[in-house]
């Protein structure tokens, strides 16, 4: 009893939380989640299909996010030391420790799983961008638990803050040795190309015109093979790997080429072959490459786009590449002007013949003559370093997407290109690439696009009808076939090209 003779409530008898029988009712349902999302739930976080995230221990995502990315930003710390041992002007070495400092704070909010935080001006295009994203899908997220390829790409998009904020190094690119090392080592494939384009190709005039489209088709599909298998070569995932082991992923003959063919899973190559017979039949047209890695891979493309200008399939080619280091290997422009003078002047192969070296020579002039002639145009918009995946290119770079419109046919190089143009989440195999690529193939003006993609990561698609048959088994019979590099797709959308690109 309280002091004004109220009896209080006793709760040392207070019942405890009802339980009702529920046998009686209809048993739960096994209810499947629908799939894909509906486009109005579809944003970063919650991609069309369920997204890979660093937490999931059975994905690659989770070898990335908490093995791969600290061994590779380790490297890049190395790197900038071996650079600062190399200074000897005070202002110089206090700002490059400077940047060291800040890698080694990016470390620790790697290692730490901490929450991401917004990218700081400097000066950068894709800034807006970044934050928009962040602060609209992403805030309270950390590096495990927001999906794999907004914090990888997160990562290093803050890798190149460590430098840009700086006074001298704001274009520095700590992957710059690794990425020269790597060409440096693929003298075999380098000169098993330059000693058979050295010279403009040219087809026998003894052939009937049917077997010189024959010839040229068959020349047409060896080459997109070598441009799909140079992408192998992916330094981010084969940094130890020894000259050896580069040679045997680099071959470029013909029985090589024939017996990896099987490997390619979705093989789109011969609709590609008619796709690029039609843009000549039209006197030639634009082909525009959205590249992936330097080096090697990059002087496959190039070798293909020559090919390409020469046979009339294209009268101009564009390159699409980045603005600063990304995912370790992606060309920059300074990688770009790199291969093509270190072909012309360089002095990389001690081992090789005069022959050979000149072949190197004369194939790197004419490509230089290209640019000269603006038949060959290198670019780099800010969209291609952001977060954003390809869904919403339309969206968030409509100026790119108009330019990209106007293109006969648009390859996407490479495995990073490919988990943007899908989304990167766990769409069935047997997803069709139209599908799975969404506006890229749906939108107003969107144009043809080819997906040249060895197999590095989880996400795969467009494999046909029995796709998920085939992938079920090659996951029995060959697990860590995702990332192995031992398959392909070649992959074409017949967009929706001609059409008036509306933007909302």
């Amino acid at each position: 009893m309280s002091a004004n003779g109220v009896v209080a409530p006793s709760t040392a008898g207070a019942p405890s939380r009802v339980t009702l029988s529920l046998g009686h009712l209809p048993s739960k349902k096994d209810i499947k989640a629908p799939w894909p999302r509906t486009p109005t739930r579809v944003d970063p976080n919650n991609p069309p299909w369920p997204a890979y995230r660093g937490y999931h221990e059975y994905s690659f995502a989770h070898a990335t996010m908490s093995s791969r990315l600290p061994t590779i930003l380790g490297k890049a710390v190395e790197d900038a030391t071996r650079t600062l041992n190399d200074q000897s002007e005070e202002e110089q070495v206090i700002d490059l420790v400077a940047c060291i400092e800040r890698m080694g704070e990016l470390m620790i909010d790697l290692s730490e799983n901490k929450k991401l935080r917004p990218i700081l001006d400097d000066g950068e295009g894709d800034i807006p961008l970044w934050n928009k994203e962040i602060a609209k899908y992403f805030q309270g997220k950390d590096f495990m638990n927001a999906p794999w390829l907004f914090a990888e790409a997160y990562k290093y998009r803050r890798l190149h803050e460590c430098f840009s904020i700086s006074k001298f190094w704001k274009d520095y690119d700590v992957f710059y040795r690794q990425k020269c090392d790597t060409f440096s080592r693929s003298s075999e494939a380098v000169f098993e190309l330059s000693m058979r384009f050295a010279e403009p190709f040219k087809i026998s005039d003894d052939l009937s015109a049917e077997e010189k489209l024959e010839a040229e088709r068959l020349m047409f599909l060896e080459l997109t093979q070598v441009c799909l298998w140079g992408n192998s070569t992916d330094l981010s995932l084969l940094i130890n790997m020894t000259e050896e082991q580069i040679k045997a992923l680099q071959s470029t003959g013909g029985d090589h080429l024939a017996a990896t063919e099987k490997n390619i899973l979705g093989n789109h190559l011969n609709q590609v072959w008619e796709s690029v017979k039609e843009v000549r039949s039209k006197t030639g047209g634009r082909i525009d490459f959205v590249l992936d890695n330097a080096g090697f891979e990059l002087y496959c493309d190039c070798v293909y786009a020559d090919f390409l200008l020469q046979s009339g399939l294209a009268t101009q080619i564009k390159f699409h590449g980045k603005r600063f280091a990304w995912f370790v290997s992606d060309v920059t422009k300074k990688d770009w002007n790199w291969l093509l003078n270190t072909m012309c002047y360089g002095q990389l192969f001690p081992n090789a013949t005069d022959v050979e070296l000149e072949s190197l020579r004369r194939l790197g002039q004419r490509w230089k003559q290209y640019e000269k002639e603006g038949k060959w145009v290198y670019e780099q918009h800010p969209f291609w370093c952001t977060g954003y995946t390809f869904w919403d290119l339309h969206s968030e770079a409509p100026d790119l997407f108009l330019h990209l419109s106007r293109s006969d046919l648009v390859y996407f190089k490479g495995d990073l290109n490919h988990r943007k143009l899908t989304y990167d989440c766990a769409a069935p195999a047997s997803t069709p690439f139209d599908i799975a690529i969404g506006p890229m193939a749906s939108s107003a003006g969107a144009p043809k696009v080819v997906s040249l993609r060895t197999i590095k990561s989880d996400v795969v698609v467009g494999l046909g009808s029995e796709g998920d048959e085939i992938a079920e088994k090659l996951d029995q019979t060959e697990p860590g076939w995702k990332i192995s590099g031992k398959y392909a797709v070649v992959l074409l959308s017949e967009g929706r090209p001609g059409e008036k690109v509306r933007f909302a």
